[in-house]
């Protein structure tokens, strides 16, 4: 059993131009055409929902960024981890210093668990942190940019002359692994290409994935040592393209072509692999992307597309690229009087954070400013656009802290505080960006909300945040060619051309496939499934046991399976239970509320669900959540 994680794939990047390889497989195995991925749409959540077969209610995890200030360690450089901050958890040490006195990262057994209690042989290689999360406990062969484990297959690595990541050596004792001087990172990435500003990615750059040649090495010790050496039963594989190219450059980019056609070439390689092996006639391959994307930006109408020439943003094009979508939350709740952190530093992206129109000229969303008494930066004269929001070491009273996320953040109310929560959705409600608001069932049935249990991301254990909030987006606007635009909280970074993590349908609805003995050959699976079924379908297939999962087996793409007509699906839509009403709604077009939508005086939003009835077992899937003011 092969996994391999296309990471951030979307179905419609399949093609024969740019996919031919895996264009033959969906055509050839089975197509999983309405599939769904865990929400909030981000790698770290899918991570775990792969891991284990279940949601975050169940396994208790909420990365990519998550709020652990009990936390204490390292990450995988050496550098101690501020968890008074939020922390990014792609990164095994940081993963490991999350697992506090219990050595659990996760709060449930996983597939991988399974197997090794079964004697099989595991691997897991490729993206930092996802490919970990796996196999967390470290009992099988983990190949993670970061790290190699256990140390004797790091050395066995280095004497079949396949170099080892840069930090390989701070998984274990001093001394115990050592890399020879001068050696060169195999999986370091390519600088990106900017406008110049100095700051933004340039969408017009052609020099290829800045990341292809790092995913290449993880495959081809895969395919050189691993498979061939070690013979695994089971195998994660996670390409981190073309999601971080897509991030980068942006969906449509010439640069996420030739992230798609470098997987692709990778996939051939891998079934070549498999025939020269005798292997290909006895394994079961899934191809699986963690979520789908979309690109960053605004409204059109507020934040119209403009033409990129000579490094440098120019006039208005509607075939041009995005010079919006990026939101700070923190900033704009401290606008409004409250306490907010979010533990990011001073942010300068000027594109990304909005250049709108007015009165024929540009104007940015936030100006940039200088403090010449370097109270706000901590340097004289340096240019800022939004002022740092780091936690102090004592939170105030009332305090919201916000991990930020993307296409969704987090609010954390540290305290609790039912009238800061309520008054927080509220502002939420306000503010065009946001779309769908889940709260904590504790604070109870708050107008334009629903609780986090009915999207199963309220955790028993209370390592849930207070809210979780998608941002606004809009399915069908269009950019590069790629229908599908989206809001987002700003992440440390260039702006971020692409991104998920919403409650849009492009984000949720994401790729699945799958193809070997086990499968029917030439199958569309129109029945909903989603990400938390692959880790149950695996176990099937292998004869494991997993008790804790949530998802199902797709018993009905097997050769052995029922008929997919024996299968009832039902069709769902939640509403909160009464409107937000009464609201000054404000635009993305300023961040201290003056732009105001005048007659938008209310909010609420539709979950559309679907439930499937699989013998006595019912499950739910979601397709989309989209708020609605009026």
């Amino acid at each position: 059993m092969i996994v391999i994680v296309w990471d951030g794939l979307r179905p419609d990047a399949i093609t024969e131009a740019d996919t031919p390889n895996l264009a033959r497989l969906r055509n050839t195995g089975v197509d999983f055409t309405d599939n769904h991925s865990t929400y909030p749409t981000f790698t770290m959540m899918n991570a775990a929902s792969f891991a284990t077969g279940a949601f975050s209610e169940a396994t208790g995890f909420y990365g990519n960024v998550l709020w652990a200030p009990d936390a204490s360690g390292n990450d995988a450089a050496g550098k101690p981890v501020d968890f008074r901050q939020p922390v990014f958890t792609e990164d095994y040490a940081v993963l490991d210093a999350l697992k506090g006195g219990n050595q659990r990262v996760l709060l449930v057994d996983t597939l991988f668990d399974a197997a090794h209690a079964a004697g099989l042989t595991t691997a897991t290689i490729g993206k930092s942190g996802a490919a970990y999360l796996q196999d967390s406990g470290r009992t099988g062969i983990i190949i993670d940019e970061k790290a190699v484990l256990p140390l004797a297959l790091a050395k066995e690595l280095q004497a079949a002359g396949i170099a080892l990541p840069a930090t390989a050596p701070g998984a274990f004792a001093a001394g115990e692994l050592v890399l020879p001087e001068g050696s060169e990172n195999p999986v370091a990435f390519k600088p990106l290409q900017k406008l110049k500003d100095g700051v933004s990615s340039d969408p017009t750059d052609a020099s290829g994935s800045q990341f292809k040649g790092a995913i290449a090495y993880m495959v081809r010790a895969y395919l050189d040592y691993v498979l061939p050496h070690k013979q695994p039963r089971l195998t994660v594989l996670w390409m981190r393209d073309p999601d971080s190219t897509q991030h980068s450059y942006g969906i449509g980019s010439r640069n996420w072509h030739d992230a798609l056609k470098a997987n692709d070439e990778l996939l051939g390689q891998i079934r070549g692999k498999l025939g020269a092996l005798g292997k290909a006639g006895s394994t079961d391959i899934i191809i699986v992307s963690d979520h789908g994307h979309s690109n960053a930006s605004g409204p059109k109408e507020l934040f119209p597309l403009r033409a990129v020439r000579d490094g440098a943003v120019t006039e208005i094009d509607p075939a041009g690229h995005s010079v919006s979508g990026m939101v700070r939350l923190a900033d704009l709740l401290q606008r409004a009087g409250f306490t907010a952190f979010d533990g990011l530093g001073c942010t300068a992206i000027p594109v990304a954070m909005g250049i709108r129109q007015e009165r024929g000229a540009p104007v940015p969303v936030y100006p940039e400013q200088t403090d010449d008494a370097g109270s706000v930066c901590g340097k004289p004269g340096q240019h800022y656009q939004i002022a740092a929001h780091k936690l102090p070491a004592q939170l105030p009273p009332h305090s919201i802290v916000v991990a930020v996320n993307g296409g969704s953040d987090y609010v954390y109310v540290p305290d609790h505080d039912a009238t800061v929560v309520q008054k927080t959705a509220r502002f939420l409600q306000g503010r065009a960006e946001v779309g769908a608001i889940f709260v904590d069932d504790r604070y109870g049935a708050l107008p334009g909300t629903l609780p986090l249990s009915k999207i199963r991301a309220k955790n028993a254990a209370g390592k849930n945040p207070d809210i979780i909030l998608s941002y606004d987006y809009d399915e069908n606007a269009i950019v590069s060619g790629a229908r599908g635009t989206e809001m987002a909280g700003v992440l440390q970074g260039n702006g971020f051309r692409g991104m998920h993590g919403s409650f849009s349908p492009r984000d949720i609805h994401n790729t699945l496939l799958a193809i070997g003995p086990d499968f029917r050959p030439g199958f569309k699976d129109a029945l909903p499934t989603g990400n938390v079924d692959v880790a149950p379908t695996a176990a099937h297939l292998l004869g494991l046991a997993l008790p804790h999962a949530q998802g199902r087996p797709l018993v009905e793409a097997l050769v052995t399976g029922p008929a997919a007509s024996e299968l009832r699906v039902t069709p769902g839509v939640l509403r909160p239970e009464q409107p937000a009403t009464g609201l000054k709604v404000s635009l993305p077009t300023d961040p201290g509320g003056k732009d105001v939508a005048p007659n938008l005086t209310s909010y609420t939003f539709e979950l559309h669900t679907k439930s499937l009835s699989q013998g006595n077992q019912t499950y739910t899937y979601y397709d989309f959540a989209k708020a609605a003011r009026r």
